[in-house]
Formats: structure tokens, C-alpha cells, sequence
């Protein structure tokens, strides 16, 4: 069982940068692939990036490919999502999600086992 945490939304303006986090309970964090996704009002959730178990792949969503980065310090237990360049378009409530150990990356939403409860990223233009 693993449990996540995100930290590090907040309101900022067009063009700005965030960084989020998302500390992971236990101690297999190092075997699970990780991802952000999003989830605006109104919208379906998109897939922002996801990280190989290893750290050694990383994958994006065409609209934050440039942008954002993805992250992981497996001594920490902890993920982190680096947005920079924001646009308006990028506010939405950021999750973090964990795949079962030893499983590979996807950009696929449903193959997540592990959900935190999110945090709200605001961009003003």
C-alpha cells in the first residue's frame, strides 16, 4: 500500500513556474513507476507525466511537452513535477498516482493502483 501526498500548488501568474511534490508512505516507493495527472472543471482527466520506477524514462503530455518536468528522489520517497512557462490553460487540479511495483510507465490513467488528493494549480493571464 502506498500513500501520497501533494504539496506546492498554488496561484500564479501566466508564464510563471510552480514546482509540486508528492511524498510517497513506505518503503517500496523505488519500485513504483509514478505519474501526474490533471483534472480541470468540466474537463476529463488528462495525463500530464510519468516516470519509470528507475527514474530512467520519463514521458509527457503533448501539451506540457517543453514545459514541465518530471522528477523522482527515490531517498526521499518523493516525486516532483517542475512547470514552468505556465499558461492559464494549465490550471486544474494536479494528482499524483503510483503503479504497482515493478510495472512499467503509462500514460494511461485506469493502470494506476495509488491516488493522492490532489493540489490546485491556479495560472491568472
Amino acid at each position: 500500500q502506498v500513500q501520497l501526498v501533494e504539496s506546492g500548488g498554488g496561484l500564479v501568474q501566466a508564464g510563471g513556474s510552480l514546482r509540486l511534490s508528492c511524498a510517497a508512505s513506505g518503503r517500496t516507493f523505488s519500485s513504483h513507476a509514478m505519474g501526474w495527472f490533471r483534472q480541470a472543471p468540466g474537463k476529463d482527466r488528462e495525463f500530464v507525466a510519468a516516470i519509470s520506477w528507475s527514474g530512467g524514462s520519463t514521458y509527457y503530455g503533448d501539451s506540457v511537452k517543453g514545459r514541465f518536468t518530471i522528477s523522482r528522489d527515490n531517498a526521499k520517497n518523493t516525486v516532483y513535477l517542475q512547470m514552468n512557462s505556465l499558461k492559464p490553460e494549465d490550471t486544474a487540479v494536479y494528482y499524483c498516482a503510483a503503479r504497482d511495483p515493478f510495472t512499467i510507465a503509462t500514460m494511461t490513467g485506469q493502470t494506476y493502483a495509488y491516488w493522492g488528493q490532489g493540489t490546485q494549480v491556479t495560472v491568472s493571464s
